[in-house]
């Protein structure tokens, strides 16, 4: 193979070429590859990150959830809690309205024999005092009948 002008020419042009390339073309080319591999990073951190968060978020909103849970099940507790107190409260109302109530028909029911007693005894020295009257055929004073009925009502 003969080295010749054309060879020489081509050689020359091929080397302008690539410096040309190298000076020119190839640094804009290198550095939007290299802020393209840089964004790249940026993004696959970012999405690293992201992951990172939505993990803590889902670990936190779980406590969350959890603490909730415990929150509710306190009130809950609380709830039945007073609802005991209040059914205690309401049968111990209860039982002093009875024992009230009890009492009160207790002594209503005394007085009523009491009154009854005093009217059997009046009923009954009455009959007595009558009775008497036809036995004597005479009247007793008033003073005599008063005694008598003292004298009764003590022995009833």
């Amino acid at each position: 193979m003969d080295i010749n002008a054309t060879l020489i020419g081509q050689t020359i042009a091929m080397i302008v070429f690539v410096w040309f390339c190298m000076k020119y073309i190839w640094p804009p080319l290198l550095s939007a590859i290299e802020e393209r591999q840089e964004k790249i990073a940026e993004g696959l951190a970012a999405a690293e990150q992201g992951e990172l968060r939505l993990e803590e978020a889902k670990a936190q909103a779980g406590e969350i959830v959890d603490h909730a849970r415990k929150q509710a099940t306190g009130i809950l507790d609380q709830a039945h809690a007073r609802a005991n107190e209040i059914v205690a409260e309401g049968k111990a109302d209860g039982v002093k309205e009875r024992e009230r109530q009890l009492s009160a028909a207790k002594a209503e029911i005394e007085q009523e024999a009491n009154r009854a007693r005093e009217e059997l005894r009046g009923q009954v020295s009455a009959i007595a005092i009558a009775s008497a009257e036809k036995i004597l055929r005479r009247e007793i004073d008033d003073k005599q009948h008063e005694d008598i009925l003292g004298k009764l009502a003590q022995e009833l």
